[in-house]
């Protein structure tokens, strides 16, 4: 047939088809679909994949596809993810859906980030460690070896690690190559503290003392706990340190000259932790600023005004 003729036909028959009804045109196809060979029947599917499976994430406003998209769970939206470049773009984008997947762990969400694809980073990067932890591979692990007995007391600040010993002995180690910088004589370590200059240790003989790291010298000697000393704490700016003790209290002493300066009763267990800090919120007691003082037993922390 000419294409003159053909076009002339199809138009014919395409007026024709329209006037039937709906079960006209069924039957129609189905005759003609009978009719047809492998390459009528490979086109027809081939046409009707495309008209049949429509994309929505194309078709429906962003804001739709974001509402529809946050009833499905993070793991279902990370598949769907990999359906196509333009289904990665629009999931990755929605802010809403990613927030509340970090928000369910744990994650504090900070709304000043503008940058849409911050909080799925965020989700992928803790799904990643929470996993790394699971099969034990979340961190690169070494041995510091030194000490000749159990060590108690361990301390960590600015890539340094200080440990305290029962071979009577206190060490300061560089974590990142493993290399001891000091190591100084000292009694039995229950709790260790250090800067620069100094190490603050609270001990099993039921003393705190004061190290010079240089030279190893003991600078301060505080007697009067009865029992051992789990945790200490000072701050130079005041001149005070603190230590919690096994025999129930905790003492407050002058740094430069070992005095005591305050006993605290009032715990019914060992007092395991004592920490020196600024205020950071307003009470009846307290305000931003102000230095106040937790002791802490098995129980009950207390808060105290230095």
């Amino acid at each position: 047939m000419e294409k003159k003729d053909f076009e002339a036909w199809l138009d014919n028959i395409s007026i024709a088809f329209l006037s039937l009804t709906d079960l006209q045109k069924n039957e129609t196809l189905d005759h003609l679909i009978s009719l047809s060979g492998a390459v009528q029947l490979r086109h027809l599917s081939n046409n009707l994949e495309i008209l049949l499976k429509r994309d929505f994430l194309k078709l429906l406003p962003l804001e739709l596809s974001f509402y529809l998209l946050k009833w499905l769970d993070p793991q279902t939206l990370l598949t769907c993810c990999l359906v196509s470049k333009q289904w990665n773009k629009v999931i990755s984008a929605c802010t809403e859906v990613w927030q509340t997947a970090c928000k369910n762990l744990g994650w504090q969400i900070d709304d000043s980030v503008q940058d849409p694809l911050h909080w799925k980073k965020v989700y992928l990067k803790a799904i990643l460690r929470m996993k790394q932890l699971k099969d034990h591979e979340a961190f690169e692990t070494s041995s510091l070896i030194g000490h000749s007995a159990r060590v108690y007391a361990l301390y960590y600040k600015d890539g340094l690690l200080c440990t305290g010993s029962d071979d009577l002995s206190a060490k300061l180690w560089d974590v990142s190559t493993g290399q001891c910088i000091y190591g100084i004589q000292t009694h039995t370590c229950a709790a260790v503290k250090f800067d620069e200059q100094k190490l603050v240790t609270g001990s099993f003989d039921n003393t705190v003392a004061c190290w010079e790291w240089s030279s190893g010298a003991k600078t301060q000697h505080f007697r009067g706990h009865t029992g051992a000393v789990f945790s200490v704490d000072y701050n130079d700016e005041l001149d005070i340190l603190v230590s919690g003790s096994a025999d129930f209290t905790v003492k407050v002493w002058a740094l430069s000259t070992g005095t005591c300066l305050n006993t605290l009763t009032g715990h019914t267990e060992w007092v395991t932790k004592v920490v020196l800090q600024k205020c950071k919120v307003k009470s009846l007691m307290h305000s931003p600023g102000d230095y106040i003082l937790l002791s802490a037993d098995k129980y009950e922390i207390k808060v105290c005004t230095i």
